[in-house]
């Protein structure tokens, strides 16, 4: 199971740092997706981490990055200039996606309950 945290309530052009943590097991052999929902609307991909390589939904490129720390076991989404539409509930899911296929929330087989991240104008 997977457990992600350090969500909060902040303003616009703050920062936060997101972490996703395994109970068990290790990320080495998963790619691992942010997600991140809306109410009303559909879960929708963040960015993903696949081996090495970090892919971004366009809408927060050059604002977050994705890193893993093999020595902690976590997978850390680095939030910064923080709009409010980045509001939402925002998950972590580990899964053997195909490449073209990455954004999917579908590809994911674990998922994490979730932390709620706020952006106040």
């Amino acid at each position: 199971q997977l457990q992600a945290s350090g969500g909060g309530l902040v303003q616009a052009g703050d920062s936060l740092r997101l972490s996703c943590a395994a109970s068990e097991g290790t990320f080495s052999s998963y790619t691992v997706g942010w997600f991140r929902q809306a109410p009303g609307k559909e879960r929708e991909f963040v960015g993903a981490v696949r081996s090495s390589r970090t892919y971004y939904d366009d809408s927060v490129k050059g604002r977050f990055t994705i890193s893993k720390d093999n020595a902690k076991n976590t997978v850390n989404l680095q939030m910064n200039s923080l709009k409010p539409e980045d509001t939402g509930l925002y998950y972590c899911g580990a899964g053997w996606p195909m490449l073209s296929e990455i954004r999917s929330p579908s590809q994911y087989r674990h998922w994490g309950q979730g932390t709620q991240v706020t952006v106040s104008s």
